[in-house]
């Protein structure tokens, strides 16, 4: 069942991977870049639907993934 009043969002395999490589990094360090509450709640909700739909984080070359796909999305916004 969807949820009321819902957005989609698209992004490349890519984008999804660094985006949810940048929230985890900055959770772990506890360097989330909030001042409510509520913008803490949301990006924690949005890593951990990148991480139910990601394969990358469980690779052993997760790393080497990860620097693939900055190089691309870097690349690409040229």
């Amino acid at each position: 069942m969807s949820e009321p009043n819902t957005v989609t969002l698209t992004l490349t395999t890519d984008q999804a991977l660094v985006l949810y490589h940048w929230l985890h990094r900055a959770d772990e360090a506890g360097q989330l870049p909030t001042m409510h509450q509520g913008e803490q709640n949301t990006l924690w909700k949005l890593e951990g639907k990148l991480e139910k739909v990601l394969v990358a984080p469980l690779k052993p070359e997760y790393h080497q993934l990860v620097e693939a796909a900055l190089a691309r999305v870097a690349r690409d916004s040229e």
